[in-house]
């Protein structure tokens, strides 16, 4: 009988804890040949591939020592090509800041089969899960969502302006952030919240305003953090569960 063709599937881990991975890519796992992996991903996730699965850590964190994405695209194809089911295993969702194109692009150049898994976003969980709403009828009836990783590119005045803000990869930058956003015209009194490994055992919540937020966060380890800037924030004493501090 003629082995099935390689596939490689890009899966979304959501926040990372197995509680939030979807039904789907809790299977692909269960069945995987080759596991190609974030450092994000949290090692329960690791105990669901077979015993004889190849589990490959490629890293991937900011400040971190992490495979190229070069040689990460080379491994996905060797294996496809090899007849191997691939699960490469990403923070989030892999359309959300996963770097996804150029893997892809590779994939596509080496006629190899794969598809997209989606999984939750740490820019959508993270607030949830921490009872602060992104949109109300109100206070919010939009909200944008960017990573502040190259803060310098992007277009401060605009944002400035935008009810609720959800930020990715922002905790190195956080002092640059709120310098924008004071500068262009963002109250002191703006609250703010930084959420550190959410959904986690490990999960952290600080609330503030955007003119003490440096004086609280000082010392503190802000990564990985979602931070979510808004009124919508104030909300969170009405809307959290009993069991959130």
């Amino acid at each position: 009988m003629t082995k099935q063709k390689g596939k490689v599937y890009l899966v979304g881990a959501g926040l990372g804890d197995v509680a939030y991975l979807t039904v789907k890519a809790y299977h692909l796992l269960a069945q995987a040949e080759v596991l190609v992996y974030d450092a994000l991903i949290d090692a329960q996730l690791l105990e669901l591939v077979p015993s004889d699965c190849l589990k490959l850590d490629v890293g991937k964190r900011g400040g971190k020592p992490s495979t190229s994405q070069v040689e990460i695209n080379n491994l996905l194809v060797k294996h496809c090509q090899q007849n191997q089911k691939v699960v490469r295993l990403k923070s989030g969702d892999p359309f959300i800041f996963g770097r996804c194109t150029s893997e892809i692009e590779a994939l596509k150049k080496a006629d190899c089969q794969f598809e997209v898994v989606p999984g939750i976003s740490s820019a959508l969980a993270a607030p949830l899960l921490a009872g602060i709403p992104l949109t109300d009828p109100v206070l919010s009836r939009c909200f944008a969502v960017f990573t502040a990783h190259e803060p310098e590119a992007l277009d401060w005045e605009s944002l400035s302006h935008l009810e609720t803000l959800v930020i990715l990869m922002g905790g190195r930058n956080l002092p640059e952030i709120v310098h924008q956003l004071l500068r262009y015209g963002r109250s002191h009194l703006t609250p703010i919240a930084i959420i550190r490994w959410a959904g986690t055992p490990q999960e952290k919540i600080i609330i503030a305003q955007l003119g003490n937020i440096l004086e609280e966060t000082a010392g503190e380890s802000l990564s990985p953090v979602v931070i979510v800037i808004g009124e919508v924030v104030g909300l969170r004493r009405y809307l959290q569960s009993e069991n959130i501090d």
